[in-house]
């Protein structure tokens, strides 16, 4: 596979002319960049930009936006998913001392069903959407996350995916939520350190990617139709967003299934060309989406405009299917 498609280098450079957190992805993904180096910038997300801005918004109470989960974008559960988007190291100090306090003081109270009120926040409540995210964030700090696993293993459905509505008595899964639990199962399964687990955990997760590469990543099985949007929330599939939250378009599922270190073939093929397609003339990729909410700091371009962060992710994307 090439080092470097067609045109990347004024790219890269304008990528590395930003924050840390983006700096230290570009270093390790799109350069040959030394270990070393890499994780000396990655050190400084902590510190600088982004990263640091996000660590000073958590209350003493461990929470930030004043709940474990909101429909705004800017709660614990939020802010931690932009911590690991981040690269965050879980193992700095200063992580450590953030996340300890969201395990130690954090419940569900008046965010999730009664039920839950008094669940610790890495419990999780009962949607697997959220769920999913909560275990993602968790299985990247080092949190135990073994029972929202459990759950959410025994949430799958027999076509592979998974979706929110089963508690209703939907026996089909959805994009959206099959991509948020494939993401905590896959980074779960990175850091488990057993190997029995590790192995029910894959093959729960391969079931679920063959749920979206068996529709070709956004078409529907039964006619092969395409699917523009989504039914729930609207957004549309092919407008790439950042950050996604849980909401599924195409970028995201690529990016997945590279760090899930699938093969590309042609189940991906036309996702792919679409990717490849959206490169403007500066080599750049566009912000296209923005989902409704309040971010708690600013991370990127306005819609539109060009994204560091779409423009990493398609790089990434397009090495892994080695297109130019």
């Amino acid at each position: 596979m090439r080092d470097q498609l067609p045109g990347d280098d004024g790219t890269v450079c304008w990528l590395l002319d930003s924050d840390p957190a983006m700096r230290w992805q570009v270093l390790r993904d799109l350069t040959g960049a030394s270990s070393r180096e890499v994780a000396t910038v990655r050190a400084r997300v902590a510190t600088e930009g982004a990263g640091a801005r996000l660590l000073a918004l958590q209350g003493q109470d461990g929470r930030w936006g004043g709940a474990a989960w909101n429909r705004g974008w800017d709660s614990t559960m939020h802010v931690l998913l932009l911590l690991r988007d981040l690269g965050l190291d879980p193992e700095s100090a200063v992580a450590l001392r953030a996340v300890g306090r969201v395990r130690d003081r954090v419940t569900w109270q008046g965010c999730g069903p009664p039920a839950c009120d008094g669940n610790p926040f890495f419990a999780g409540e009962t949607e697997p959407c959220i769920n999913a995210q909560v275990a993602l964030a968790g299985a990247y700090f080092g949190q135990n996350i073994e029972g929202l696993i459990d759950r959410l293993l025994a949430e799958q459905l027999p076509d592979g995916g998974w979706n929110c509505e089963a508690a209703n008595g939907s026996t089909r899964s959805s994009f959206n939520t099959t991509i948020c639990v494939l993401e905590a199962l896959l980074e779960h399964e990175s850091v488990t350190r057993d190997p029995a687990r590790a192995r029910d955990v894959a093959g729960a997760r391969r079931h679920g990617e063959d749920y979206l590469l068996e529709r070709r990543l956004n078409r529907r099985r039964s006619t092969g139709a395409v699917i523009e949007r989504d039914r729930k929330g609207g957004a549309v599939w092919t407008r790439f967003a950042f950050p996604t939250w849980w909401h599924y378009d195409l970028l995201r599922a690529l990016d997945y299934l590279r760090r899930a270190g699938l093969q590309p073939d042609a189940r991906v093929a036309e996702a792919v060309d679409l990717v490849a397609a959206k490169r403007g003339s500066d080599g750049r990729w566009s912000l296209e989406a923005c989902h409704a909410g309040n971010m708690p700091v600013r991370i990127d371009a306005e819609v539109g405009r060009p994204s560091r962060w779409n423009t990493l992710r398609a790089l990434r994307v397009l090495r892994w299917a080695d297109r130019a």
